[in-house]
């Protein structure tokens, strides 16, 4: 895309811990912490774009946040939903219709699994009584072949997850604060063989709000804002194996995955070489290891002379998941995306704390991906 460029000028973020606010409560929090983080009022907003899965409308924030009759558009693209928020306030900015941008997402999920009826997905409900809409089994699936066909080991899946839980002591909106052990995570129960209960992430609760700016904007204000190079999504092509996806083609199947973050990259004029810290879904241990090559920071295979040896801890080569990603935050569907991106800001304003990676990172990769095989993907730089 060419145009405006696009500046991160303000991002709010709420605790992702269980609360009894609503999910519209935390996204109203998270919005006036992005703007108070900017520099300025609800009513300089020219254009707002949000979601949630299950917690309601965006548009009806403006109750909260005031009645100024700004366009406000509702955006619901499962785990892309926060993705595709930020990609249309991008959009408003580089276009000239807006000046300063609001993208939000949010949601409030009930303890348990989520429970999608097949019809909803165009399948024949045939599929669940099977126990294909069980995402548990789909991952299981996937990360069984993956770790078959290049050499993985179940070990390096429980090291994921210990990083995360220990990243996740270090951030203080983190839902899971405690750090476990490989030797714990692998004990701690098989769901779906290979993946144990403390390798998952869990639906969750929190909200996350940006306020992008046009530079000249952000000029005037100041600040420390983050220049966002590329934000993108993308939809699965044939031949792609994705989640409540009812079959397989043979060969090796094609990765959305890494359609969004080629394209992503190619946007921003840099490569996974460029990147200095980088957030990766993890919708359970094996989602990590898998979207690393996907996305292109390193070959299939290689994870297993990568992981094991801290390269992606915070102080390692390339720090994936610095706050502990979607195992120790959980996955609020419409904040996950921006949670990520959120971090990305932090980590790359030298303001992440604890968890602050060494040596300045000057660049960032933030990918998530959902059913029925969507992916969203933001390079930023300071």
């Amino acid at each position: 895309m060419s145009g405006e460029d696009v500046l991160v000028c303000g991002a709010g973020i709420t605790s992702f811990a269980r609360t009894e606010a609503s999910g519209r409560e935390l996204a109203v929090q998270a919005v006036r912490a992005a703007l108070q983080d900017a520099g300025l009022p609800w009513s300089r907003v020219r254009a707002a774009y949000g979601g949630s899965d299950a917690a309601g409308n965006a548009d009806t924030l403006v109750a909260e946040l005031g009645l100024t009759g700004v366009p406000f558009t509702n955006v619901r693209n499962g785990c892309a939903t926060g993705g595709s928020a930020l990609v249309s306030a991008v959009h408003a900015i580089r276009s000239g219709a807006a000046d300063v941008a609001l993208a939000v997402g949010f949601d409030k999920h009930p303890r348990g699994a989520f429970d999608p009826r097949p019809a909803d997905w165009g399948l024949d409900e045939a599929y669940g009584r099977e126990g294909l809409m069980v995402t548990t089994q789909f991952f299981a699936m996937k990360i069984q072949r993956y770790l078959h066909d290049h050499g993985i080991s179940p070990r390096t899946l429980a090291l994921v997850a210990e990083k995360a839980y220990a990243n996740g002591a270090l951030t203080p909106h983190a839902w899971r604060r405690k750090p476990l052990d490989a030797d714990e995570i692998l004990a701690s129960g098989l769901v779906n063989d290979p993946l144990t209960r403390y390798m998952f992430c869990s639906p969750g609760q929190g909200a996350v709000a940006l306020v992008l700016c046009s530079r000249a904007v952000a000029r005037r204000l100041g600040g420390a804002p983050v220049t966002l190079r590329a934000a993108v999504v993308r939809t699965r092509r044939f031949g792609s194996f994705e989640v409540f996806s009812p079959w397989a083609p043979p060969g090796t199947p094609t990765s959305v995955s890494a359609d969004a973050a080629r394209h992503a990259f190619e946007e921003a004029g840099l490569g996974p070489a460029d990147i200095d810290v980088c957030q990766l879904q993890d919708t359970e241990s094996g989602a990590e290891v898998m979207h690393l090559a996907e996305c292109g920071f390193c070959a299939h295979g290689e994870q297993e002379s990568l992981i094991p040896f801290g390269a992606t801890g915070i102080g390692g080569s390339l720090p994936v998941n610095t706050d502990g990603g979607c195992i120790a935050n959980g996955e609020p569907v419409g904040a996950s995306g921006l949670r990520q991106v959120h971090e990305v800001v932090q980590q790359l304003r030298g303001r992440a704390g604890e968890r602050q990676v060494p040596g300045a990172p000057a660049a960032g990769f933030t990918h998530v991906y959902g059913a029925p095989g969507v992916s969203a993907c933001t390079v930023l730089t300071r």
